[in-house]
């Protein structure tokens, strides 16, 4: 398949195993590209298979998800920091 073709491809499997977005899918591949993350598959016809684009559907996604999470816990640790340290009732021995 051409280059062109593999990219499509990656978009759909995208859009179909999980459920995204059309517009979503190409903004992730179109990032993907200008990061030539693909640019091995532009130089060896041979990784342009309909496997081969089913592998790097499933490694995009899993990157954008490792990607979300990784910024959810900065944003949590920056509002933890902002806020202060949570505290709670203080439990010690019992006076008599």
């Amino acid at each position: 398949m051409t280059y062109e073709a593999f990219l499509d491809e990656v978009t759909t499997l995208l859009t179909e195993m999980y459920d995204m977005e059309d517009e979503a899918a190409i903004k992730l591949v179109m990032q993907a590209q200008d990061a030539e993350y693909f640019v091995i598959h532009d130089d060896k016809p041979e990784l342009r298979t309909l496997e081969q684009a089913k592998t790097e559907a499933v490694a995009l996604y899993k990157a954008r998800q490792n990607r979300v999470e990784t910024q959810q816990k900065q944003q949590r640790a920056q509002h933890q920091r902002s806020t202060g340290p949570k505290t709670g009732p203080k439990t010690g021995p019992k006076k008599r």
